[in-house]
């Protein structure tokens, strides 16, 4: 059986991410990779503050938020999210079009070096 929190407790984990994500001087980003991260393909600068949370949901604020020049060719998997220091804060978050119920959602899952890389929605359920 799975372990279910309440709402307000859930909210308020959530919360702590975003304050772990926005912690440092910078912004927190998304590293968008292929399976496994074994490649990043695209780094995306979040907003600051990076989201917020409702009913159970973190939202990234600010979008779209958008890479300018992917880094590697290949095909988008799975997404991290750092702090601005390079800590990893959040993995094995889900990539992939809108309609998919991925975690982050972008305009290609084929991505080329040098392409815009667009992020247009993602969350986190708690």
């Amino acid at each position: 059986m799975a372990v279910v929190y309440n709402t307000p407790l859930t909210n308020a984990r959530l919360t702590d991410v975003i304050t772990y994500i926005d912690a440092g001087a910078g912004s927190g980003t998304m590293e968008v990779g292929t399976t496994g991260i074994a490649a990043v393909l695209s780094t995306i600068v979040l907003a600051k503050p990076c989201g917020t949370v409702a009913a159970r949901v973190l939202t990234f604020s600010g979008m779209p938020r958008v890479d300018v020049a992917a880094a590697v060719t290949g095909i988008a998997a799975e997404a991290r999210i750092k702090d601005s220091t390079g800590t990893v804060i959040i993995s094995g978050l889900t990539v992939g079009l809108a309609g998919s119920g991925s975690d982050a959602i972008i305009n290609s899952v084929n991505i080329s070096i040098g392409d815009i890389v667009t992020l247009t929605s993602a969350t986190i359920t708690g």
